[in-house]
């Protein structure tokens, strides 16, 4: 453990922020997995589902959660 106030602080911060960034990163997983279901079964809802799982991707490009290539490349791959 750091023996500097601001350093500990900042462990803190780190800590909150990796789980947060984990929670999210799971919940576009499983969004991109819907739609790719969706999409193979040709349900009527999978339009939405792409949607939602694009709109998720860009969110996560402007928390830096993921890369813009990443996504780029997700959302390309839904798009087929």
């Amino acid at each position: 453990m750091a023996n500097i106030k601001s350093q500990e602080k900042r462990i803190l911060t780190n800590e909150k922020s990796r789980i947060a960034n984990k929670s999210f990163r799971s919940k576009v997983k499983t969004a991109i997995k819907k739609a790719l279901v969706a999409k193979h079964d040709n349900l009527e809802s999978k339009d939405n589902l792409v949607n939602e799982a694009v709109s998720l991707l860009d969110k996560s490009v402007v928390k830096g959660i993921f890369k813009a290539n990443k996504a780029a490349r997700e959302k390309s791959r839904l798009m087929k």
